[in-house]
């Protein structure tokens, strides 16, 4: 690759080759589920070699192209034969073989990726996908005696003469590149390409598929294509020039004893364009102008590079909290009332087409978090393999949307969480699940869904279980307990698997494993500004989930007061407001205030008992509640007032202020108001697990 070479190109290159990966990733998933490919599978596997062979090669990417070749060699002769002319085994060996071969792509366009030098030493595997090809066409290796067969006794035409056929009116002699192998098979493939073109024609030798002894002929003195007239052709030339591993071809005058030099040779390198070799001049007269037959069809999508949406995010935040600003501004009181009137019409117009633009700027970002998923089931499959277990893999809202930031950084955690399940949570055996009364095959079920504020990722398995007992055991001895082991909740204890070094791989149990790299998991999750839970039933299985918040994003949100601060809530979090009197709160008996909605109780919690916060408004009349509720958690706010609605940027909090953990005080993020001061947003959902669980 030249280093000059422009990075646009680049891009565009690795943009495509993953999407094809990944395409053939889940093919080959899904094929080896229902244990055989599909002839449009094949068909399209085909096409996806073909496409990355031909851009890996334009790219000068070597090793990329040989592979994606080879492969592209079995799948032809595949499509050719069909694939219900492989026996069981040879189909178990094929999906093996390219399972190998897309990781091998897989890891030379990393390689790509991170500018390393690609892989040189590719014979072997090269080699490998030879043989398999060789295994399945019922050709094997030529024995040196079978090499030196003469010409006649192939059926083969002799250097100095063409084949006998009266009916030809013209030949192409086809010369194949030097020391490709199977030349046979090679040149079988080249004839089934031009019977594509509809043309009638005969080739020799006749038995170039059958006979392996034709391979060293066809590889000294080429074979031939004999065709009725010189319109077809001109028809198969057309075909002749896309094919690979033709170095030459000679169009051949039927009356001719043999070819003299006189007759034009076309040279076919795969490098350069197959319209840019020349036509002979019998072809060229007889060829018309050509004509465009449709319209171009429009480009509908098009890739923009991430870090231009995150610019274009961060403009459309600037332009909300700007009109904020200019709607908020003390100055608009000093205007006469027409004129006021005027400019507030003007606002809420400004303010429909600023809601629009946010709109559309939050969806660019958005993608499906299937191609994550889809992953998944290639780390399950080749565990299954590894390990011997029985296992199945269910996924749950494939089609939800997450910005693409999360997309990226969330595929190792559900990967590490995704094998923590099959190797340390899923039964040994079927006979354990069984003797457990569990369905012999196990169950991991990965899914995603959407709250109004957040992504909810999840992996479940129905295996052992964790037992807390063993857990806090292990943490005891292992000095990492902060407070007596009886004062543990059971949802301290399985948290416990996310400390730093819980976990060796000295022994497998039931609940040891469990907690190898979760401490990781549990950092890049909070890196994103999520949570980790873990929930566990010993026996029965485990759950672990991952709560993510966008990044950025714009929300609505209502403004309150507590003495001087001003919080924002989520409007999505809010049910109701309203005021009470000091006589319909009641107190439960360890003196937590509660009142009662809609026939339930529902705990209060002082916004400024529990940040510490001098204000003036304590009594319960002074003030107002808001009824709140994240998931299936709802409980009541007590704030000194509402200041009302307002759309808000939520910016994430500095890495600076991580050491304070105050997601774990419930506190998600901030925002800029229109006066410039900053609002802090509260986490409903984690408020009421540190105010109201742990209270």
């Amino acid at each position: 690759m030249s280093s000059g070479m422009d990075s646009s190109i680049l891009d565009a290159y690795l943009y495509e080759e993953n999407n094809l990966l990944d395409q053939l990733d889940e093919m080959l998933v899904a094929d080896e589920k229902n244990g055989d490919f599909s002839t449009d599978d094949v068909n399209e596997i085909f096409r996806i070699m073909h496409t990355i062979k031909g851009s890996s090669a334009m790219m000068e990417f070597n090793s990329i192209s040989t592979i994606a070749h080879r492969i592209e060699d079995v799948f032809f002769y595949i499509r050719d034969k069909g694939i219900e002319t492989l026996d069981p085994e040879h189909k178990k060996e094929l999906f093996n073989l390219m399972f190998r071969s897309e990781d091998y792509l897989r890891s030379e366009i990393e390689k790509v990726e991170q500018g390393v030098p690609l892989s040189t030493d590719i014979d072997a595997f090269s080699n490998e996908i030879n043989s398999f090809l060789k295994k399945i066409s019922g050709a094997a290796p030529a024995a040196p005696e079978a090499s030196q067969a003469a010409p006649a006794a192939s059926g083969a035409a002799a250097p100095s003469s063409l084949p006998d056929d009266k009916d030809a009116a013209c030949f192409f002699h086809v010369f194949l590149e030097e020391g490709v192998g199977m030349e046979n098979l090679r040149a079988y493939m080249i004839v089934n390409a031009v019977k594509e073109c509809d043309v009638n024609f005969r080739f020799y030798p006749s038995d170039m598929e059958t006979d392996q002894d034709t391979s060293q002929t066809i590889a000294e003195n080429g074979f031939f294509l004999a065709f009725n007239s010189r319109e077809d052709a001109s028809k198969a030339e057309g075909i002749l020039k896309t094919q690979n591993h033709i170095r030459s071809y000679e169009l051949v005058d039927a009356t001719k004893a043999a070819p003299a030099p006189t007759v034009e040779t076309k040279k076919v390198s795969p490098s350069k364009s197959p319209a840019s070799t020349a036509s002979s001049p019998d072809t060229a007269a007889k060829k018309a102008a050509p004509q465009l037959t449709h319209t171009p069809v429009k480009q509908n999508l098009i890739s923009v590079n991430l870090m231009k949406l995150d610019s274009l995010m961060d403009i459309v935040g600037e332009i909300v909290i700007t009109e904020s600003m200019v709607t908020s501004s003390p100055e608009l009181n000093l205007l006469p009332r027409d004129n006021r009137d005027n400019f507030m019409k003007s606002a809420r117009q400004l303010r429909k087409l600023t809601n629009d633009l946010q709109d559309i700027a939050m969806s660019l970002r958005m993608v499906p978090i299937s191609g994550v998923f889809q992953k998944m089931n290639r780390i399950v499959r080749d565990m299954k393999q590894s390990l011997g277990k029985d296992v199945r893999l269910t996924i749950v809202g494939e089609d939800t949307e997450v910005d693409k930031t999360i997309v990226d950084n969330i595929q190792d955690p559900i990967m590490h969480i995704v094998r923590n399940s099959m190797d340390h949570g899923i039964e040994e055996t079927a006979q354990e699940r069984i003797d457990a009364g569990k369905d012999p095959q196990g169950e991991i079920v990965l899914s995603a869904s959407h709250t109004s504020s957040e992504v909810v990722i999840s992996v479940k398995d129905d295996g052992y279980g964790m037992d807390p007992q063993k857990i806090l055991e292990k943490a005891q001895a292992k000095n990492m307990l902060t407070k007596p082991a009886s004062e543990y909740s059971q949802k301290e204890i399985l948290g416990l698997i996310m400390l730093p070094g819980f976990s060796t791989n000295t022994a497998v149990t039931e609940y040891s494993g469990r907690g190898v790299g979760m401490d990781v998991v549990k950092k890049n999750v909070e890196s994103l500004g999520g949570i980790v839970s873990v929930s566990s039933t010993y026996g029965e299985g485990t759950t672990i989930s991952m709560k993510i918040p966008l990044t950025l994003a714009i929300v609505d949100g209502m403004k309150v007061t507590v003495g001087d601060s001003i919080f924002t809530i989520p409007i999505a979090n809010i049910r109701q407001s309203f005021k009470v009197k000091a006589d319909q709160v009641i107190k439960d008996e360890y003196g937590n205030e509660m009142v009662e909605r809609v026939d339930r109780f529902y705990p209060i919690v002082r916004l400024h008992s529990f940040y510490h916060l001098p204000t003036e408004v304590t009594q319960m009349e002074d003030g107002i509640l808001l009824w709140v509720e994240a998931n299936d958690r709802s409980y009541c706010l007590f704030v000194d007032d509402l200041i009302g609605e307002q759309q808000v940027v939520v910016k994430p909090l500095p890495a600076f202020l991580s050491e304070f953990n105050l997601k774990d005080h419930g506190i998600t993020g901030c925002t800029i108001m229109g006066d410039g001061n900053i609002s802090i947003i509260l986490d409903i959902l984690s408020l009421y697990s540190i105010a109201v669980e742990n209270a």
